[in-house]
């Protein structure tokens, strides 16, 4: 019995070191924030863009277009056979999210490496005009005194 609870809070231990290291947890908060910018990135392109591209393309709606393989039989307002259609707006529909989605998020992306790359110029500029370290400069000294005696 003992050696049973001793297994179990082994598991139950390795599964804590497991979630608690950082690489899961960060992994966990991509997660999350990916979703919420999903959200933000299709309300981009449904709300904002996609209407756009109707008026540029005059007002065709992709979603509707489909070649009909079979139509659909009715006995009045009750359908006996579905109609079967290749819905291949639909495809393009989803290939223009897609496009779009991705040109927002390389945008995205490219402004945040370019804030990253300006952020770490400025930390490399001020480093190199900080005073150096007196215990370095010291130390230094040392060094050339030592070879300079042998």
């Amino acid at each position: 019995m003992a050696d049973e609870k001793k297994k179990k809070l082994g598991i139950i231990g390795e599964f804590k070191a497991f979630i608690s290291r950082g690489n899961v947890l960060d992994m966990a908060v991509g997660l999350i924030i990916g979703s919420a910018f999903t959200a933000i990135v299709n309300s981009l392109v449904g709300d904002l863009l996609m209407p756009l591209l109707g008026i540029v393309t005059g007002g065709i709606n992709f979603s509707d277009m489909k070649w009909v393989l079979q139509e659909a039989v009715m006995e009045g307002e009750e359908i006996l056979t579905p109609e079967v259609a290749v819905n291949y707006g639909a495809f393009i529909q989803y290939i223009i999210n897609f496009l779009l989605i991705a040109v927002s998020v390389f945008l995205l992306v490219k402004g945040i490496n370019a804030v990253r790359a300006r952020a770490e110029r400025k930390k490399k500029e001020e480093e190199e005009a900080a005073p150096p370290d007196p215990q370095l400069v010291l130390l230094e000294e040392i060094r050339d005194l030592l070879k300079e005696k042998k």
